[in-house]
């Protein structure tokens, strides 16, 4: 099993912490050796996740949570943003994932689209899970090489 690190945050759902969780990932990317720019794109992407997390999970409810996971890798980053308070089985979410593809429409997506194709364009790889609630799953590699040529940014494992 490949080792790594796992930091979780919990913030409420409200617009003024995504500020603590941009902090947060550009810590851990700088710690693990991201470039700026890409550094820039994790805090941009995150907080597109986060933003629709709060928007469109919990319009009328000022209880909400917002669970944010970090796998740190050697060679690679996960986030993890998920619209409910509790805490990741990080297996168990990888296990019910499912790809996002171009071709999904985007009043099917409850994270409401736009931010979605964003975090796409700045992340390696984005996967989506419906099964409790709505988490998003985006992977960022240290090296591009990683990525590979045959992949499109977004994961299409049928």
């Amino acid at each position: 099993m490949e080792r790594f690190d796992f930091i979780e945050l919990k913030v409420p759902a409200k617009a003024e912490y995504v500020g603590v969780v941009r902090l947060s990932i550009s810590g851990i990317a700088n710690r693990m050796g991201f470039s700026y720019e890409d550094i820039e794109d994790l805090k941009v992407a995150i907080s597109e996740a986060i933003t629709n997390t709060v928007t469109h999970a919990y319009e009328d409810n000022d209880d909400g949570e917002v669970t944010i996971g970090f796998g740190v890798y050697e060679d690679r980053l996960e986030v993890m943003v998920a619209d409910h308070g509790g805490s990741f089985n990080l297996n168990e979410v990888k296990d019910g994932i499912g790809p996002y593809k171009h071709t999904d429409s985007i009043e099917d997506l409850k994270e409401g689209g736009f931010g979605l194709f964003l975090i796409d364009a700045l992340m390696d790889k984005v996967q989506i899970n419906n099964n409790y609630g709505v988490i998003v799953l985006m992977t960022k590699y240290l090296n591009e090489t990683e990525v590979g040529f045959d992949d499109d940014q977004i994961s299409t494992t049928q």
